[in-house]
């Protein structure tokens, strides 16, 4: 198993020699003119209990975000509907909970599963903490992966959540392994954390048994009224790092240029793809906060890239 001190080695090497080891393993086990589009669909809005200090839909914070309960499985449906149309092949759908209860509300989020399944998309929710039993419901509606970010290292975890421990996050995965569901998992930078801490988390996600299937690189997005509001923008390059390491420490894995490309240059974008990002999301928001989907076209075909087809 890679030691942290060996992530830190592959992270902080020469920036070219990082690039090109990253975008040699990429050419290894993908196609580098293709990309993976997801659709995100907030299918509950707002008063979470947690108190992640990134998150405008924490119930601790004033950020005059809409609120609402979960959608129904028509609405979804018809978001997946327009998302294949748009040439998404994966509907991620995220509700603000702790974790979902036994409920109506879980039965109907079982419902949208079987619903996007059906339409032929790979299927994921992002819906908190979940137990052994929920785990193995929604993989036998035929969910396709379940996204449960590590967000930071274990060491900077607790400066930034505190209604839960990265063990309960370790413990949602194990779950969700166990009932054979693929796991997506990754994290922010740009929350203060320090280079180690952004080690750390590479190292965390790449030692979990099997690492994840899909790893969404994060950019802070901040959102007043949040914790973070003020936090001083990340290096670019340090994103490019992230991206590179990420990518030569899981080659096989989907890495996910994620939330905060409204603030990325097309030049950023190109040399996180470059570096081994072969997913983004499409559409103009990720859950509350802004996203270009309406200039990703012309930029993948700048590139010469394309989307990958279902």
């Amino acid at each position: 198993m890679i030691t942290r001190y060996q992530v830190q080695e592959i992270y902080e090497q020469p920036f070219m020699n990082l690039l090109y080891e990253a975008a040699t393993i990429h050419r290894a086990h993908h196609d580098p003119t293709k990309i993976q589009l997801c659709q995100l669909e907030n299918i509950k809005s707002g008063r979470c209990p947690e108190d992640c200090k990134y998150c405008p839909q924490s119930a601790h914070y004033d950020t005059g975000i809409e609120e609402y309960g979960l959608e129904t499985v028509q609405a979804v449906r018809e978001a997946a509907l327009a998302a294949r149309e748009a040439g998404a092949t994966r509907l991620c759908m995220g509700a603000a909970w702790r974790g979902p209860k036994n409920d109506r509300d879980f039965d109907r989020v079982v419902e949208m599963v079987r619903e996007v399944r059906s339409l032929g998309m790979e299927a994921c929710v992002t819906l908190g903490l979940l137990n052994e039993q929920q785990a193995q419901r929604l993989a036998e509606a035929g969910l396709t992966a379940y996204n449960h970010n590590l967000d930071t290292s274990p060491e900077f975890y607790s400066e930034i959540i505190t209604t839960r421990k990265f063990e309960d996050r370790l413990a949602t995965i194990a779950h969700v392994r166990n009932a054979g569901i693929t796991v997506c998992s990754g994290g922010i930078i740009g929350m203060g954390e320090a280079r180690e801490d952004r080690i750390g988390l590479l190292h965390s996600l790449a030692t979990l048994d099997p690492p994840p299937e899909s790893v969404p690189i994060n950019l802070l997005v901040p959102v007043e009224g949040t914790p973070l509001e003020h936090s001083a923008p990340v290096d670019p390059l340090e994103l490019v790092r992230c991206v590179a390491t990420a990518r030569i420490l899981m080659p096989t894995s989907r890495v996910r240029l994620s939330a905060g490309r409204m603030s990325m240059s097309q030049e950023l974008q190109a040399m996180c793809f470059f570096a081994g990002a072969n997913s983004i999301f499409s559409g103009a928001k990720l859950l509350t906060t802004p996203n270009p989907g309406s200039t990703d076209a012309a930029l993948l075909a700048t590139l010469g890239m394309e989307p990958e087809a279902l």
